[in-house]
């Protein structure tokens, strides 16, 4: 039998194939156990409802009411005048080293920080300035280091007038500074005319676990960014916060670089109900997180655990094993993880990442011993 669509014409049965070959492919998809990252998570339902019940306007002209109001909620919690909402870390990142510097200007940052290693040399791109990368214990840095960093006022040498620091650490396996690491490097910063900003990718697994509240690291940081989308579980967005006249000059930047949305109230509304339903929960997926580390150690070829400190389990596999080769055999066990190295891989917990899930992978795990 066919069917005849304009001048078209598609056999039935060649028709129903298709569809179900398609839908057989998203179920195959859904049935994986995805720990490539936090954020191949989904929308609850219950997300899904405040999402489709948000009031919108356009944000451009300032008259999203959701969006508004998120970014007063998270300007609020972390102590700061304001908050501007963006499609991403990566761009809110940038539009902080665009604010804090000019162009032959440099910022000061661990060699293994994402504005480095994940945002494809931007910092030059956009704001024409260098970077000097410090080694650092597990992802962090000292003011020690800082002071050392520091250049002289030559003709020939970048002006230092910028420090990036990250919380949570993604490749150096989500280890974190507590307060009483960054004061020091936020009091010279300050008393040394530099800016000093935050890179919050996973600031709440780092709060979470240190027991920090939001307010004091807000007061040691002069710009913040606050993704959305990792283990809190927004589909998209992040904001970036800090004062009034800064956050001015970042929403011009944001247009610049095409940030500018319209109703995206509905995304805001997502990230409101993140922030208010998906935070204490994250230790949840640290407790799994080093569960799976726990197992993994007693595998005979795992070796180079990194500490896993939140959400972030990073190793190395011995040779013959190469980590495209675990892989491969992971996927055949229904379970996804990333390559951040020839020998290395990297897990990362979720909301998504159920309980009936992780003792899936726990078996197979054991199964390996």
């Amino acid at each position: 039998m066919e069917c005849t669509v304009g001048t078209f014409s598609i056999s039935k049965i060649t028709f129903e194939d298709l569809i179900c070959s398609y839908f057989g492919h998203i179920q195959n998809i859904k049935d994986m156990i995805n720990l490539i990252s936090d954020t191949v998570t989904k929308p609850s339902k219950e997300m899904l409802d405040v999402m489709f019940q948000a009031e919108v306007g356009d944000d451009v002209f300032r008259k999203d009411p959701t969006i508004n109001a998120l970014e007063e909620k998270v300007a609020l919690l972390f102590g700061k005048e304001a908050a501007l909402f963006c499609p991403s870390g990566t761009m809110t990142n940038q539009i902080a080293i665009n604010i804090h510097t000019q162009p032959l200007d440099e910022v000061i940052a661990h060699q293994l920080s994402h504005i480095h290693q994940s945002e494809g040399g931007s910092y030059a791109f956009h704001s024409g300035v260098s970077v000097t990368l410090l080694p650092g214990e597990r992802g962090k840095i000292t003011v020690d280091q800082v002071k050392a960093a520091i250049k002289p006022e030559y003709d020939w040498t970048p002006r230092s007038t910028l420090v990036v620091l990250e919380n949570t650490a993604n490749i150096a396996g989500g280890s974190f500074y507590k307060k009483e690491e960054i004061k020091p490097i936020a009091d010279f910063c300050r008393q040394n005319g530099l800016g000093i900003h935050l890179d919050g990718a996973r600031i709440f697994n780092a709060l979470v676990e240190s027991g920090d509240t939001p307010a004091q690291i807000g007061e040691l940081f002069d710009t913040i960014s606050v993704c959305l989308s990792k283990g809190l579980g927004a589909p998209v967005g992040s904001l970036l916060l800090g004062s009034e006249v800064m956050m001015k000059k970042a929403r011009r930047i944001r247009k610049i670089m095409g940030g500018g949305m319209r109703q995206a109230g509905y995304l805001a509304a997502a990230g409101i109900y993140a922030l208010d339903n998906n935070v204490e929960r994250l230790k949840e997926d640290h407790k799994k997180a080093k569960e799976l580390a726990n197992a993994l150690k007693e595998v005979p070829f795992v070796e180079n655990m990194r500490d896993v400190e939140t959400n972030i389990v990073i190793f190395d596999v011995s040779a013959p094993h190469t980590a495209a080769s675990f892989l491969q055999e992971l996927e055949k066990h229904n379970i996804l993880a990333v390559s951040f190295g020839p020998q290395t891989i990297r897990f990362v917990t979720h909301l998504d990442y159920s309980d009936a899930m992780h003792a899936e992978v726990l078996t197979y795990f054991r199964s390996l011993v």
